[in-house]
């Protein structure tokens, strides 16, 4: 039984997702009192602890009351693996158990989507969204801003095992940076993280609580989106679930979708807008046949080399005694300072696999611990993960239907490591690794490799095969609701973030990307949605009738 009632009234605006996207697209439409902004969230309240100590995604991640609990298909690409897929299920979403990076990726990957066609996506119309958004540490300059909302500081806490894996790069001929989000990201440095004076500083904290006392805004949680309503080509509101009721909910605007590059192709889906074959195996009416809503799943997957290392302190050690836990909470409680505070990678490197880029192609997250697999203790010897990451894959994946059961987990198949380059780099990338553990700067800690191991040698098959048994997602879906030309037969939404063949319905988080950023995607996502909240607003005029 469908239960159509108004929630106080019509909407202007209706944003599906308060997720990294969500909250400020739901913060800039909001600005003008005159918009009523309806914000429909699937998760609940960020009111744990874990959602606000940095470290806290070790409980977040994995748990149903914060993350979808989503699964990849059995990848060929890894040997037969499956892996958990993380995804934020809570206001913020996955900037709440994300892992804080704050990296806007190289001026060069907006100037390709501008030379695709796509005007006003190039690094000199982005950047000024980035410093817009930005409260960071170093101050105003070229590249920063202060005084917006997402919040940018130094790391609080420190590793001497990681200051030797710097300079072990510096030998390499890698140079120390101080700031990877000056368009140019190669480089060795510690990663800037959105926290602020020791906790998560999210979506929600910077975006959506400072705007939730405005009357014209309005938050509902605990909701399942089942689809989007239309009237003939035009979006006309939305029909969700919440608390054992199916309620419809009309919007005089836009419907917009910020759900995610796995939560918005499915809901489009769900609506009938997609490849029309997939959308009747279900008995889902076509409303817009887009062949690209699903497809272009782009993820960055790393080769997560382990290196036992001996004389100096890892927080394997840390972890398993009782009084260097106990020292972790004290410095914690009284400094906001120390291992409570880390980002799950705390150094960085960029760099190129090979010859063949003349950019940084590769990305290093370098950590003072080990473990089996996430989730799983802290190995009980010192050692480190040097983990290296393909930033611009080939290789695309598909997030398609499971059933027409808007509850149903949705089939993702990333498809990682399905071209020759993919396996290439992945290849090129271990050898790196192996170098830069060799360098003199590292050779009285005696790293000795513990995955993937001696055994594996130095042979491109050894060495692809490798990458698929220790390769594993950083949790960066992008690309499935592509932004693009109308002639693609690929493209999901225009450049102004418009679904093509629809009207007031656009789409604004990660999956609009053409083609992923090089490096973390949480912060590129913040300038899509403020850049898209732009859009709507500057549309308004015309399309509010």
């Amino acid at each position: 039984m469908v239960t159509s009632i108004e929630l106080d009234g019509d909407y202007d605006y209706i944003v599906v997702g308060a997720g990294t996207a969500g909250c400020v697209v739901a913060n800039r439409l909001s600005i003008d009192r005159n918009n009523r902004v309806l914000v429909l969230e699937a998760g609940d309240n960020d009111n744990w602890i874990w959602f606000h100590v940095p470290v806290g995604y070790l409980f977040a991640i994995g748990n149903p009351r914060s993350d979808w609990m989503f699964e990849t298909e059995n990848e060929p690409g890894l040997n037969g693996r499956s892996l958990k897929y993380p995804r934020g299920k809570v206001i913020g979403g996955s900037s709440a158990i994300n892992a804080m990076i704050s990296m806007r990726g190289q001026a060069a990957d907006y100037d390709h989507w501008r030379q695709l066609g796509l005007t006003g996506w190039g690094w000199n119309d982005v950047r000024p969204v980035f410093k817009r958004v930005d409260d960071h540490f170093m101050g105003e300059s070229e590249h920063h801003g202060v005084g917006g909302e997402w919040r940018v500081e130094l790391p609080r806490v420190k590793w001497d095992v990681l200051d030797r894996v710097a300079e072990a790069a510096v030998e390499m001929g890698i140079p120390m940076t101080p700031d990877f989000n000056t368009g140019d990201n190669t480089g060795v440095g510690y990663f800037h993280v959105n926290q602020k004076r020791g906790f998560r500083w999210s979506s929600a904290r910077g975006f959506l609580k400072p705007a939730l006392d405005r009357a014209n805004l309005r938050l509902e949680t605990g909701v399942l989106v089942e689809k989007v309503l239309f009237d003939g080509k035009r979006a006309v509101g939305v029909r969700f679930r919440q608390r054992g009721r199916t309620i419809e909910v009309r919007a005089k605007g836009e419907v917009i979708l910020c759900a995610g590059s796995i939560g918005s192709p499915q809901i489009l889906q769900l609506s009938g807008v997609g490849p029309p074959a997939s959308l009747r195996q279900f008995g889902i009416k076509v409303v817009a046949d887009r062949l690209g809503v699903g497809g272009n799943l782009q993820d960055h997957l790393q080769q997560r080399a382990i290196y036992r290392v001996h004389g100096i302190k890892t927080l394997n050690e840390t972890y398993h005694s009782l009084a260097g836990r106990a020292r972790m909470g004290i410095e914690y409680a009284l400094f906001r300072r120390g291992p409570l505070t880390m980002a799950p990678s705390q150094l960085g490197i960029f760099t190129t696999s090979s010859r063949d880029f003349d950019r940084a192609n590769i990305q290093f997250h370098v950590q003072p611990l080990s473990l089996d697999k996430f989730g799983d203790p802290l190995h009980r010897f010192p050692a480190i993960t040097v983990s290296a990451c393909n930033l611009r894959p080939t290789s695309r994946g598909t997030v398609r239907l499971r059933s027409a059961d808007p509850s149903a987990k949705p089939v993702i198949a990333p498809n990682y490591l399905s071209t020759n380059e993919d396996r290439r780099v992945a290849a090129d990338a271990i050898r790196v690794t192996r170098r830069l553990m060799k360098q003199k700067a590292l050779s009285r800690f005696h790293p000795n490799e513990y995955l993937p191991g001696p055994s594996v040698d130095d042979s491109d098959a050894a060495l692809a095969k490798a990458a698929g048994d220790i390769g594993t997602t950083i949790f960066h879906p992008v690309g499935t609701a592509k932004m693009g030309l109308e002639h693609d037969p690929l493209t999901v939404v225009d450049q102004h973030l418009r679904v093509i063949g629809l009207d007031r319905l656009r789409v604004i988080d990660a999956s609009i990307m053409p083609t992923i950023t090089s490096g973390n995607t949480n912060t590129p996502t913040i300038m899509i949605a403020d850049k898209g909240a732009q859009y709507v607003l500057s549309d308004a005029p015309f399309r509010l009738v």
